[in-house]
């Protein structure tokens, strides 16, 4: 189809361009920005006044529950809530039931995917076996299947003979290796922040040395394998403070942070808000103004959603008893503009922290408009506000510490490969 999307602000993070002009679409690509091509006769017209053009989300941990957990959440509602919120790219994590270790459990996950026709998925492998930390998995064969890194999401790896031998092996086939850094015995049992806030609460802390000691670990390893180790969903700023030396270093160092640890502190968890039992926990102000700084001046390549819905009665329990984890995959635009406006950073620079930035750590060929390039498309009311609600999300998952928030960013439409996948209001 062709498709000409009239008036809006183009905005493309990584040529840096920002300009109101047209945007034209054939056979799912962009067939022309500003320029109409040349006998181009469109059969479907987009008004963008007023609106923001910019290349499709790409959001770097995303769980979609399936299989095993389709009580939690179903492969179609959480795409469905994907290009809700203008998301065309995305990585889950393995830690499904059974796991991602198996190239015929990744290859049914893609064709299913594929047959939504809604957005990209790109699967994350299971670093180990079952996720239990004791045998690789068949890299190969897994990133044959469509893997494109490999991760023990949340799960221990308490061997660091494991990790060294991953390391090595991804090193030597040049693999990506992401890591979510927590100390498994320090962090065992915890449910918070060890901080004043669990102090006060009773609830049993997390120290941030959980998180440091394990960095320090990876980074270790990493100079004896020269792997190069994404980070994941870093909480703290000693944490943040040890992946920038690293980086001075020449070590292969990227990270990313989520939106909850963007925003929130223990200080939200209040009076036991289960919305606010996250992995890794909310740390101290302190923190999370470090983090703030660190998305700013780059040290922190992107932004992701860390997408996790939750079964509501499991989020009914006591805190330290419900399930850890929230729906961020609406939330990620509004969130990223929201930090954007307080910390007086330019839209297109707090646009690449969720464009072209993950796509860069995907080493996938997204997250940017060109002539040629697929028509992967978010459109979105920069100025609009809308309130966070359960009938506002299409998530199954329906917990979120950023109930009855006023957020402004509203996505009108989505594109997936030049086809309209959402439109505000059908």
């Amino acid at each position: 189809m062709k498709i000409h999307i009239r008036g809006g602000r183009v905005i493309d993070p990584a040529s840096g361009l920002d300009a109101v002009q047209d945007l034209y679409i054939a056979e799912g690509r962009i067939a022309g920005l500003g320029k109409r091509p040349e006998g181009f006769r469109p059969e479907h017209e987009i008004d963008a006044s007023n609106l923001v053009i910019c290349p499709g989300l790409i959001d770097l941990a995303v769980r979609l529950r399936e299989p095993g957990y389709e009580h939690i959440a179903t492969l179609e509602s959480e795409m469905n809530a994907a290009v809700a919120g203008g998301v065309t790219s995305l990585a889950c994590l393995p830690d499904t039931d059974p796991p991602l270790d198996e190239p015929g459990l990744v290859e049914m996950l893609k064709h299913r995917a594929r047959n939504l026709n809604q957005a990209r998925v790109y699967p994350l492998g299971a670093l180990t076996q079952g996720l239990r930390g004791e045998r690789l998995t068949e890299m190969a064969e897994l990133t044959e299947a469509g893997c494109i890194a490999f991760t023990q999401a949340d799960a221990p790896l308490v061997d660091t003979a494991v990790l060294m031998s991953a390391l090595q092996y991804a090193s030597t086939f040049d693999y990506r290796v992401w890591l979510r850094p927590q100390e498994h015995f320090l962090g065992r049992g915890g449910v918070a922040h060890d901080g004043q806030v669990a102090t006060r609460l009773g609830l049993a802390g997390i120290p941030v040395s959980a998180e440091t000691i394990a960095i320090a670990t990876i980074l270790h390893l990493m100079r004896d394998t020269d792997a190069r180790v994404h980070f994941c969903r870093i909480s703290s700023a000693a944490g943040l403070a040890m992946l920038r030396e690293a980086r001075a270093q020449g070590l292969k160092v990227t990270c990313d942070l989520s939106i909850h640890h963007l925003h929130l502190s223990e200080m939200d968890i209040g009076y036991y808000d289960s919305n606010c039992h996250l992995v890794p926990p909310l740390r101290s102000q302190r923190d999370r103004d470090a983090l703030r700084a660190g998305l700013s001046d780059g040290t922190i390549d992107a932004l992701c959603s860390d997408h996790t819905p939750v079964d509501e009665d499991a989020k009914q329990l006591p805190f330290a008893e419900s399930d850890a984890g929230a729906t961020g995959l609406e939330l990620l635009l509004p969130l990223t503009l929201k930090w954007g406006e307080e910390s007086a950073i330019p839209l297109a620079a707090a646009l690449a922290r969720i464009t072209c930035e993950p796509a860069r750590i995907l080493g996938i060929q997204a997250g940017r408009l060109s002539v040629g390039g697929d028509a992967d498309l978010c459109v979105f009311d920069p100025d609009s506000y809308w309130r966070i609600d359960a009938q506002s999300l299409r998530s199954m998952g329906k917990n979120t510490p950023f109930f009855k928030w006023e957020l402004r960013g509203q996505v009108h439409y989505t594109l997936v490969e030049g086809q309209v996948v959402y439109a505000l209001g059908r």
